[in-house]
C-alpha cells in the first residue's frame, strides 16, 4: 500500500488539482446534489432522508466532493483517504470556507482511526475498489464502524464495462469478466472485481443489502478522456449521441452500479 500512497500524493499535486478550483467548488456549493449520480442521490435520500446532524463516514475520499456535499446538506462528515496529501489539501480546502470537517488518513481496509458503532452512513464513490487488495476487509471495517441500523451506499463503475476497451464505435473485449487482476498501471496494481465479489463481501460482512440501481451515464461527457482535451472538440450534439447505444455500442452496457445496504 506504500506505494498505492505515494501515487496518490503525487497525483494530489498535479491532475487532482482540477478538482480543487474555485470553479469545482462553486459548483457543490450552488448545488450540493450535483456531486452525486442523480439515482444514488435518490438512494441516499430515502436511506436518510434528512443528513442534518448525521455523523457521516467517506473513506477513499479522493476528491473530497462527495464530503463537502454532505456537509452542505447538514451532515457531520468524516472524511478519510489513504493519501496525506489529498486530506492536507481537502483540509486546507475545508478551513478556507469555514466548513467543520473531520480529516482522518487511513486505509479503507483498516480504518483503524476511526471508532466503533459510530456512524449513521458511509458512502464510497467511483474509483474507491479498483485499489482495494481485500473487499472482505474493507466492508467488515465498514459494518464496524456503523451503528445499528446504519446504511451504506456505494457508487462506482460497473464491473460489466471492465472487459471491453473504451471504444466509442464497437464492443472490443481485451479481457475475460471473471480476470479480476491485479492489473499494473502506473506501477500501481488495480483491481477489476466483478459483481458477484462485492455483493458477496458486503453480505460476508454481516451488512444486508437492501437495493441495488444499475445506471447508465448522465451525459455523453463519460466517455471523454479527462486526461486530454478531448471533450473540447465534441458539440452538444456529439456528445448526446455517446449515449445512443445504436452510435456507441459501450452506451448499450451500465455505466454505473449504486448498492444499499445497512447494518
Amino acid at each position: 500500500m506504500d506505494n498505492v500512497k505515494r501515487i496518490w500524493n503525487e497525483w494530489s499535486e498535479t491532475w487532482y488539482q482540477r478538482y480543487r478550483t474555485d470553479k469545482a467548488i462553486a459548483k457543490i456549493i450552488q448545488n450540493p446534489e450535483s456531486a452525486f449520480h442523480r439515482t444514488t442521490f435518490s438512494m441516499i435520500k430515502a436511506a436518510l432522508p434528512d443528513l442534518k446532524g448525521k455523523k457521516v463516514l467517506v473513506p477513499s475520499s479522493g476528491d473530497n466532493h462527495a464530503v463537502f456535499a454532505l456537509h452542505m446538506m447538514g451532515a457531520k462528515v468524516t472524511s478519510c483517504d489513504i493519501s496525506e496529501k489529498q486530506i492536507e489539501h481537502s483540509s486546507n480546502l475545508a478551513g478556507k470556507y469555514g466548513w467543520d470537517i473531520e480529516f482522518i488518513c487511513d486505509d479503507t481496509m483498516r480504518l483503524s482511526s476511526v471508532k466503533s458503532d459510530e456512524y449513521d452512513f458511509v458512502y464510497t464513490s467511483n474509483g474507491v475498489h479498483v485499489w482495494i487488495t481485500d473487499l472482505n476487509s474493507m466492508y467488515s471495517s465498514i459494518r464496524r464502524i456503523l451503528k445499528k441500523g446504519g446504511a451504506y451506499i456505494m457508487f462506482d463503475i460497473h464491473p460489466f464495462l471492465r472487459p471491453f476497451e473504451l471504444d466509442k464505435g464497437k464492443l472490443t473485449l481485451v479481457k475475460p469478466y471473471d480476470a479480476a487482476g491485479p492489473f499494473l498501471n502506473d506501477e500501481v496494481p488495480r483491481l477489476h472485481w466483478r459483481m458477484q465479489d462485492i455483493v458477496n463481501a458486503i453480505i460476508s460482512s454481516g451488512l444486508s443489502v437492501k437495493h441495488i440501481e444499475e445506471m447508465f451515464a448522465e451525459d455523453g461527457s463519460f466517455w471523454v478522456d479527462e486526461s486530454t482535451s478531448e471533450g473540447d472538440s465534441l458539440s452538444a450534439q456529439e456528445l448526446e449521441d455517446l449515449r445512443n447505444w445504436k452510435l456507441n455500442s459501450m452506451a448499450g452496457l451500465p455505466q454505473w452500479v449504486s448498492i444499499h445496504a445497512v447494518k
